[in-house]
């Protein structure tokens, strides 16, 4: 048998000190998070085996420790899903063990590895867009520990999926611009690998299929959603021959400042252009005028994801038999306001 991996050949590897390595291997805020990830990743290859918890998993097969991957605490919405998380694993007594991955696949399979090596009892994943296949999620699966995608998702037969409608949402959205007359509609949005905003183009073309207006590609924008973004996608309006009438923004905080740099150009909202947003973000209320958008809690799927995990470990005898592989939706709604309101 081969000898067991230690934090001094991992220290002797690199060239540090072991209690490096160990500060490392402990998520000890003494190590830079370059450092860390450099160690984790050496010690993932080298087949370094960790027992962080290996005290109270022999004591009672447990950890009450629960993981949640995500990309980035970067949104109102994504602040509220893990708010919704943190609310019912607290009152079931469970720890949370957090992890970003900056939708990087390769943090992310990292991660996967500190959560599997953590001994979580189950998982919550959002996942990056880099991502192509969850193999780097078997082994929860292989050893009886159940994983819930939520938000950005893969499908899988041993994998809850928890989402809102974003094809049927942004429907909606670019079915309100339509009806208020317009007729050349822009889409802002986010990603195209990940189903959240491919769903939502979906949605803004079969929109325009039903209403029989064809369907421009170059009336899409990809960028990252963010406040900087939505003033750059302002700028590029703004060089347009032909103005568009209508925008819809997968984000509030991009649509937001797209908004605010198109009247500053001298563009009157919603006259010249009408715009709809998505997530109803507070600063959707703060907007002059006030920002159409779409609403669901992600309070609420957060919750619903963790209620659900919760289900799945205390019913572990055979879950992966029984378990009936499915989706749940949850509701969204059109909060029409006066940005999208043409006279």
């Amino acid at each position: 048998m081969s000898k067991a991996i230690t934090i001094y050949d991992i220290a002797k590897c690199l060239g540090i000190s072991p209690a490096t390595v160990s500060r490392a291997l402990n998520d000890h805020p003494a190590v830079n998070e370059k450092t860390r990830e450099v160690i984790l990743a050496t010690a993932f290859s080298l087949g370094y085996k960790s027992n962080l918890v290996t005290n109270n998993l022999i004591a009672y097969q447990k950890t009450s420790t629960i993981g949640l991957i995500l990309p980035e605490l970067n949104s109102y919405i994504r602040n509220s899903i893990v708010a919704g998380i943190e609310t019912i694993t607290a009152e079931a007594g469970y720890k949370l063990l957090l992890s970003q991955t900056q939708d990087s696949l390769e943090k992310e399979i990292l991660n996967a590895k500190v959560m599997f090596d953590s001994r979580v009892d189950g998982l919550l994943v959002s996942l990056s867009y880099e991502t192509k296949d969850i193999e780097h999620f078997l082994p929860f699966l292989e050893n009886d520990i159940p994983v819930i995608f939520f938000e950005g998702v893969m499908e899988h037969k041993k994998c809850l999926c928890i989402v809102i409608d974003n094809l049927q949402a942004a429907y909606k959205a670019t079915t309100h611009l339509l009806e208020q007359g317009c007729r050349n509609i822009i889409h802002i949005t986010g990603n195209l690998n990940r189903n959240v905003y491919s769903d939502r183009l979906k949605g803004y073309k079969y929109a325009h299929i039903d209403h029989d207006i064809p369907f421009n590609e170059n009336n899409i924008i990809v960028n990252n959603l963010s406040q900087q973004a939505g003033t750059e996608a302002a700028e590029q309006i703004l060089k347009l021959e032909q103005l568009p009438d209508g925008i819809f923004v997968s984000n509030d905080t991009c649509a937001a400042s797209c908004m605010a740099r198109l009247k500053k150009a001298g563009i009157k909202i919603p006259d010249d252009i009408a715009i709809v947003g998505f997530d109803n973000e507070p600063i959707s209320e703060v907007t002059e005028p006030n920002l159409t958008t779409i609403d669901y809690s992600g309070k609420e799927m957060g919750e619903v994801a963790a209620k659900n995990l919760l289900v799945l470990i205390n019913n572990l005898n055979g879950w992966l038999n029984t378990f009936i592989t499915d989706t749940i939706v949850l509701k969204t709604e059109l909060m029409i306001r006066d940005s999208s309101l043409k006279r």
